[in-house]
């Protein structure tokens, strides 16, 4: 049986990730900083750029207790190495504690640095003070920023440690410590990469991920990277101003369809491919015309007897993209987590198959 020791040590260690990383679980239960100290922090619609040079220095000295916070519950789960006496202490848990001592020290030092001169020295402050007119300072464009913030169509997305928001002149990155600002007049925007998950955590669904890349032409302002879902991307370009450049290997899929299509193509690729017999000769696709047929139908999910898939008798006939499409436009468009798993006629035979069945022709 595990000793409290480490029982305590496991359950502290799976605390203190899911605080700073904060999944959906813990903010429902409303175990975050902001939830916490919501008091102090007040209102982010009210006075975004206020409210986020507390949440920021709130959210670093919070988590820079929680080492100090896991020696005072050692002292109870532990309390044979009483490590409540300093004299006693094992040599090793006493530079353990200076540790969790210096950190909250060295946080509210740079805390009480920032909060000097209300807040100017605060690094949202200084990026902000670098879009002031010489006869304004940094607190007139703070109020632009929350003017801005606060009008409804601004486009807004991304997970509460990374969100992205663009209004009508300001690009921003909101993330755990810090806040990127940009304006929009002074950007280039680069899509650098873009990763393709066949199923995304939240849903059945597959997603493309993309990153872009956001520097800023005024000297001072520091480059970032946003990162967003595919789909989101012709809503974030009519919002924008300035062009978004992309990579030459970059292929953005903007669409649930252009993403389904990705997918049924990745998932084909595994399966069992099909020999064409020397003596047939394969013919264009009846779908576009344009390529040779290049998928088979052939039952391989499952016995020939069983499961609602039925064997397909027809020659290959049809290039793998206008297969995709066939499967896709049978779907429910309100349904598209069902969709890799649901089941489709032959666009000739009308036998029924899934996507186990389609087999690329060699």
């Amino acid at each position: 049986m595990d000793s409290p020791e480490v029982t305590f040590t496991l359950a502290y260690l799976v605390f203190a990730v899911c605080f700073v990383f904060t999944p959906t679980e813990f903010h429902s239960a409303g175990l975050t900083v902001q939830n916490l100290l919501s008091g102090w922090l007040g209102s982010e619609d009210a006075a975004f750029v206020s409210y986020h040079l507390r949440r920021t220095s709130a959210t670093l000295l919070c988590h820079s207790l929680l080492p100090l916070g896991y020696y005072v519950g050692m002292c109870f789960a532990a309390s044979e190495k009483q490590l409540y006496s300093l004299g006693q202490a094992p040599e090793a848990w006493r530079l353990f504690l200076l540790l969790a001592v210096t950190l909250p020290t060295i946080a509210s030092t740079l805390i009480y640095y920032w909060s000097c001169d209300q807040w100017a020295r605060h690094p949202l402050a200084r990026t902000l003070a670098l879009y002031a007119l010489p006869q304004s300072g940094w607190r007139a464009v703070a109020s632009s920023v929350n003017t801005e913030f606060r009008r409804i169509d601004k486009f807004a997305t991304g997970a509460p440690g990374a969100r992205v928001i663009v209004t009508d002149t300001w690009v921003m990155k909101v993330t755990t410590y810090r806040v990127h600002v940009a304006q929009q007049q002074d950007v280039h925007l680069t899509v650098t990469e873009s990763q393709q998950h066949e199923l995304s955590p939240d849903s059945n669904l597959p997603v493309q991920l993309l990153t872009i890349h956001v520097a800023s032409a005024s000297p001072g302002v520091q480059a970032f990277d946003i990162r967003l879902n595919s789909t989101e991307y012709g809503e974030l370009c009519e919002k924008l101003r300035a062009p978004i450049r992309s990579a030459a290997n970059v292929v953005i899929h903007q669409s649930l369809g252009d993403l389904f299509l990705e997918t049924f193509a990745s998932l084909v690729e595994v399966n069992p491919a099909y020999s064409v017999p020397s003596s047939q000769e394969l013919e264009a696709c009846i779908g576009c015309m344009q390529t040779r047929a290049s998928v088979k139908l052939v039952k391989t999910c499952q016995e020939t007897a069983e499961g609602e898939c039925q064997q397909c008798y027809c020659r290959p006939m049809w290039c793998l993209t206008c297969m995709g499409k066939w499967f896709a436009s049978r779907q429910d468009p309100q349904r598209p987590d069902t969709w890799l798993a649901s089941r489709v006629p032959c666009p000739t035979c009308r036998a029924r198959f899934c996507i186990l069945d389609v087999c690329a022709v060699r």
